[in-house]
């Protein structure tokens, strides 16, 4: 099952970032205001951009590098793929 590492753009212009085995679903929960603490004030969320992995542990090394990331070079990310 693939799992995936993705931006989320938040209603306040925030970017959040995550990982997932369901994207579709993980979405859903998120706009449910049941997924992060971080997003549940910052309803709506959109997806911006996401990479898909073989495992988990991909996808959580991946979420960890993003985050390290500065919010123009998370642009620069989503604005190049």
């Amino acid at each position: 099952m693939p799992c995936y590492t993705y931006i989320l753009k938040c209603s306040d212009n925030t970017l959040y970032t995550g990982w997932t085995n369901d994207l579709v679903k993980r979405i859903k929960t998120h706009n449910a205001g049941k997924g992060a603490r971080y997003t549940r004030g910052r309803l709506p969320v959109k997806l911006l951009y996401y990479e898909i992995f073989s495992t988990k542990q991909e996808a959580q090394r991946r979420e960890v590098q993003i985050k390290k990331l500065s919010r123009q070079e998370k642009l620069s990310l989503i604005k190049n793929s």
